[in-house]
């Protein structure tokens, strides 16, 4: 009782909370991206169960705070550097997700139709369906995995108390569920900002695999090129709406 009436204790949860929050933006972009390759009636599901897990790697992680915390020692020496577990986690992480988001351009991009479901067939096409379900669920776990080992070494960098770590963790999680359908339904309606939210995962994965040879490059800076790249695409569809509303005045003209 005497934590609730600290107000310590609420400016650290608020300010862990937010952080949490701006750290999953790079979540919910994969997830997003990867639902929406499913047949509209499994997004919701899969999306739960992927943002479901990112809570549960999030408070696994925190539960075995020693263990994550020994990540951190070097585990072998290559080209005079140290490598830790750490490490090791964020270069698979940043490896993974260069892959993915190259492999999903190339998709967007150059070969919609060529991987696309065969629409003629309906028992072949839920048979796609269910094994795409489950082998983006298995993507999913996987990144969240590495997404929450850098969001809790951050957490335990900030707060003491694991309580705190974990309603902080809980409010971003709520958060997170709230805002992945309408920020993956206007992903999937806008090509362009698909792709550009793809670039923004290369960028991640580039940032990850640097991590993982001590060079650290601030998210901040990240964010703030994704936030102009949107921004200038922001005013690109506001462009081609206004466009379009006045070739459809023309075109209604006798």
């Amino acid at each position: 009782m005497e934590l609730l009436l600290d107000p310590n204790v609420w400016i650290a949860f608020a300010m862990l909370a937010a952080l949490e929050i701006v750290l999953g933006i790079d979540n919910i972009i994969f997830i997003s991206i990867l639902v929406g390759r499913l047949p509209p009636h499994m997004r919701d599901k899969a999306r739960r169960l992927g943002i479901g897990f990112a809570m549960i790697s999030r408070l696994l992680l925190l539960f075995t705070l020693t263990w994550v915390m020994g990540l951190t020692a070097d585990l072998f020496n290559a080209l005079g550097q140290g490598i830790s577990g750490r490490d090791l986690v964020l270069l698979f992480g940043g490896v993974f997700l260069l892959y993915k988001a190259s492999h999903e351009i190339f998709v967007e991009v150059e070969a919609r139709e060529q991987h696309a479901p065969p629409e003629t067939d309906a028992v072949l096409l839920k048979a796609t369906g269910q094994k795409l379900f489950w082998s983006i669920i298995g993507q999913i776990a996987i990144i969240d995995i590495v997404f929450s080992l850098d969001s809790v070494i951050t957490a335990v960098g900030m707060v003491d108390e694991i309580s705190i770590m974990v309603a902080a963790v809980v409010a971003s999680v709520a958060v997170m569920l709230v805002a992945a359908k309408p920020i993956g339904d206007f992903v999937d309606s806008h090509p362009s900002v698909k792709v550009l939210a793809l670039a923004f995962l290369i960028m991640v994965g580039m940032a990850l695999t640097a991590e993982a040879f001590e060079q650290h490059v601030p998210k901040g800076y990240i964010y703030a090129a994704m936030a102009f790249s949107l921004a200038v695409e922001a005013l690109n569809i506001r462009a081609r709406s206004k466009r379009l509303k006045t070739t459809n005045k023309t075109s209604a003209k006798p």
